[in-house]
């Protein structure tokens, strides 16, 4: 008798673990699995169920559409971006055959969503008539004006424009080049992704590149934090700094600027000053610096993905890379969206506010259903560390490497980079600028690269000049 009680026993466990295991599976399919299949671009079902709705038109701040949507049959719609490629990579694009990315992946469930159910209710409220099924629209913080700007002076070259308000953290504009038109997708999609030059890449949220010169920006914070005495220390600058029989640092072009102080060595970007300040500083203190803002992490954002800016742990023998890497180089990289948050925190006394691409969310009778606010971050550095960058960025464009950024009526203050991308200096180095204006009241934050576009003074300041102008309205 108690063989068989073991045995039933025995059988009884065996079928409690395949009941916990089949409880599992479910559980498992049902909150993960499940919901990667109902939401799969490739799910037929979706699509009907999504063509249902008319799908919401998304703004600018100013109310001009950037979208349209109109119904071609009962289980079909057309959408339209009315402006092309100009804003393609910010709001993405929603095609049955290629899914959806952007601003309409992003906000998706809100562009479908329709307060028109199929209840009998709602049949019997409407006297037996079928009410259309109209999805919520987006009101965006973006600026026609502003992104047309951007990509007019973009022009031919490759490289990205991202403009925020430091204030809020509202993203005003977002380019990145090349482009593609989102209206035919089906037509051009095999040429779009043969391209060579990727323009299905957004370049201002996950293009990576060496920051160049703006990155002594990150050095400069640093060493007001670290290095005591830094604001009265001079730099005898002889134009190289040399490491070792192999391994040395030169200023651009092998400027020698001679007795120089830690003001003068950012605003006429002395690598001589800003190499041995990184050595100074040392690998981990930088690092800290940069991490403050979001280099090696995830940055919070609303409506955008954002890449991980990358700085590098470095042994204390490296001297060279260590010296580099406090110029934007070595293996230093950075998206324009990280840059443009850096001028952005230096412009609103040293709080980071949290990059936003929606500010409202409204029903198709323009009722509004979500409003969202601006949110800070953090206070990332001090406000009087915030002051002293401010002075010192103002003079770079009034007197130093930036003035190509001046403009009359304007103080516009910014910080210029030339990116070497190459290991022999062979291509062309890309072009950088990063900025805020005006100087005494900031409203808007700015990062320009443009690949292989030369001296970060002259290509990128330039762009940058015209898009600031365009978004003071000046």
């Amino acid at each position: 008798m108690d063989d068989i009680t073991k045995n039933i026993k025995r059988v009884l466990i065996v079928f409690l673990i395949c009941f916990v295991g089949l409880v599992s599976y479910i559980t498992y399919f049902e909150m993960v699995v499940g919901p990667k299949i109902v939401n799969n671009a490739a799910n037929k079902r979706v699509w009907v169920k999504r063509n249902e709705v008319l799908r919401g038109t998304i703004y600018d701040r100013n109310m001009q559409a950037l979208t349209k949507s109109s119904k071609i049959d009962s289980t079909t719609q057309k959408r339209e971006y009315t402006a092309g490629a100009m804003f393609a990579h910010v709001l993405g694009y929603v095609d049955i055959k290629y899914g959806l990315t952007g601003l309409e992946k992003k906000y998706d469930e809100q562009l479908i969503y329709s307060s028109v159910q199929d209840t009998v209710m709602s049949y019997i409220k409407s006297g037996g008539k079928t009410q259309a099924k109209l999805g919520n629209n987006l009101k965006t913080t973006l600026d026609y004006n502003v992104q047309k700007k951007a990509y007019d002076l973009l022009g031919d070259n490759k490289g990205a424009v991202v403009v925020l308000n430091p204030k809020t953290g509202e993203i005003l504009a977002i380019v990145s080049k090349p482009s593609f038109d989102p209206n035919n997708l089906e037509a051009n999609w095999a040429s779009i992704n043969s391209n060579k030059n990727m323009p299905l890449i957004n370049r201002a949220t996950a293009g990576l590149y060496p920051p160049g010169s703006t990155f002594k920006t990150i050095t400069a914070i640093s060493a007001i934090e670290n290095v005591s005495g830094i604001m009265d220390r001079t730099f005898n600058d002889t134009g190289k700094l040399v490491f070792n029989s192999k391994e040395s640092l030169s200023n651009f072009n092998g400027e020698v600027l001679g007795n120089i102080t830690f003001k003068q060595a950012y605003v006429h970007s002395s690598n001589f000053a800003f190499g041995t300040l990184g050595l100074d500083l040392g690998n981990s203190k930088l690092k800290e610096t940069a991490e403050k803002f979001f280099f090696n992490s995830d940055t919070p954002a609303d409506g955008i993905t954002i890449e991980n800016s990358k700085f590098p742990t470095l042994k204390s023998y490296e001297k060279g890379n260590i010296a580099q890497s406090a110029i934007g180089q070595s293996s230093v990289l950075a998206s324009p969206m990280e840059m443009a948050l850096i001028s952005a925190t230096i412009a609103n006394d040293g709080v980071m506010m949290k990059p936003y691409l929606v500010s409202e969310v409204m029903k198709n009778s323009g009722e509004k259903v979500k409003t969202i606010e601006p949110q800070s971050i953090k206070q990332v550095i001090s406000a009087n560390t915030s002051k002293i960058m401010k002075d010192f960025m103002r003079t770079v464009v009034a007197e130093g490497t930036g003035t190509n950024a001046a403009l009359s009526d304007i103080n516009v203050c910014g910080k210029t980079g030339t990116a070497d991308h190459s290991y022999d200096g062979s291509n062309t180095p890309h072009s950088w600028f990063i900025g805020f204006a005006p100087y005494d009241n900031p409203q808007v934050a700015i990062a320009v690269i443009v690949e292989d576009g030369g001296q970060g003074g002259i290509a990128a300041a330039k762009i940058a000049a015209g898009v600031i102008q365009t978004a003071l309205n000046k």
